[in-house]
């Protein structure tokens, strides 16, 4: 190849007619030539002559005539650059990013709250992508991480808030996945990422152990990615700011190693479970004891059963899994009472113990009849999080969230 094919050598070309005639051809020739000009960009952190940036304008179009697996290669390797930022507004200044990604061009210009100077969603995202740690899949999240404000944007007294965003962001990111295909894996995890990006900034010290114990069950497959995603994801330029989100991620993490640790050293059932179950079902010492505690521990440690509860929880259980024959309908109906609450009621008064909603999007703001698509948003006021100051909107285009942390 020529050495004026090479993309570094054609951030150096002349600023001149000839130069933009030439990239015009060779971009014609091979349209990923202009995806190899991003990734030089973003190695360098140089932009091209005005000439070249026109000529690849001029022919963006051609990016869609490209086989899909290439054009998400070749951005793949933009995106894990160093000097990312520069190189994704010199794709959006060409004319592709809203060819390749009309969601991310629905984010310039939308900012927090009008009347006042904030980061615009884009630029808020691409420092975002350049903060995040250089493994493809968090940089694919970090980019696709706030697609959902622009469906989810509403106004209210208080000011602009998006509430639902992670949700709606999800799903849009399945017709993403339309025009550029991932293999099953890495799509569930980028998804499972934009999903649950806000999820490790609602912690406080209020949770209880209970609730960080589910919360490090359910992230667990993408724990690590998770909580790099959420460290990018602070980009207020308030003193002090910064660390106070950093340090309020790391007591989450800390917290989630303790408890793993002492997990790890003590059994998974209280010590009394055995008799508690003679009690309760009216059982002699026997064989089915022992049974019965091996299936609870079984469940323990599939993550079905939480560990060391108290003895009531766990006859509960049993009873609701019908695994002691012979007893009366009521009496199983009190012994599941006494456990307390399960399954779905017990997430939802956990995730209310936790100061936060951690699974589901107001219901208001995110009906499951909506796809997610910016030419459809879901209209109607919501209201701001409980205690969220709209006066304490960080300058990165975020919203606070009720923890006084903006995104």
């Amino acid at each position: 190849m020529d050495v004026s094919f090479e993309p570094t050598a054609i951030l150096r070309m002349p600023d001149t007619t000839d130069t933009r005639a030439r990239i015009h051809a060779w971009s014609e020739a091979n349209p990923l030539l202009l995806l190899d000009i991003a990734a030089a960009i973003g190695a360098d952190g140089e932009l091209p002559p005005d000439a070249v940036t026109t000529a690849a304008a001029d022919t963006a179009r051609g990016i869609l005539t490209a086989s899909p697996d290439q054009v998400r290669d070749a951005l793949e390797v933009t995106l894990v650059s160093r000097n990312v930022d520069i190189a994704l507004e010199w794709i959006r200044q060409a004319g592709m990013l809203v060819l390749l990604f009309p969601e991310l061009e629905a984010t310039v210009h939308l900012v927090q709250e009008s009347g006042r100077q904030h980061k615009d969603v884009w630029n808020h995202t691409r420092q975002v992508v350049k903060q995040a740690v250089r493994r493809p899949l968090v940089r694919w999240a970090a980019l696709l991480h706030d697609i959902g404000k622009v469906p989810t944007r509403t106004f209210t007294p208080e000011g602009v808030h998006f509430h639902g965003h992670a949700e709606v962001g999800a799903r849009m990111f399945d017709k993403v996945t339309q025009r550029l295909p991932f293999d099953r894996d890495r799509r569930k995890t980028v998804r499972f990422l934009i999903k649950h990006h806000l999820r490790s900034s609602q912690y406080s010290d209020q949770w209880t152990d209970s609730a960080v114990r589910r919360f490090h069950r359910e992230m667990a497959p993408h724990l690590r990615d998770l909580l790099d995603l959420s460290r990018a994801d602070i980009t207020s330029k308030r003193p002090g700011r910064r660390q106070q989100i950093l340090a309020q991620i790391s007591a989450l993490s800390d917290r989630m190693d303790r408890l793993a640790e002492e997990d790890a050293r003590l059994p998974p059932l209280p010590g009394g479970v055995g008799n508690a179950i003679m009690a309760a079902f009216e059982l002699p010492p026997s064989r089915m004891i022992g049974d019965l505690k091996r299936h609870l521990e079984a469940a323990v440690a599939a993550g079905a059963l939480e560990a060391r509860r108290d003895d009531a929880y766990y006859v509960a259980h049993l009873a609701r899994a019908g695994m002691a024959p012979g007893i009366a309908p009521e009496q199983v109906a009190a012994l599941i009472a006494a456990g307390g609450l399960h399954g779905e009621d017990l997430a939802a008064a956990e995730a209310r113990e936790a100061a936060g909603d951690l699974d589901e999007a107001a219901a208001d703001v995110e009906p499951e009849a909506h796809d997610g698509d910016p030419d459809r948003p879901h209209d109607g006021p919501t209201p701001c999080a409980d205690g969220a100051d709209p006066a304490d909107a960080d300058a990165d285009g975020g919203e606070p969230d009720g923890h006084g942390h903006a995104h």
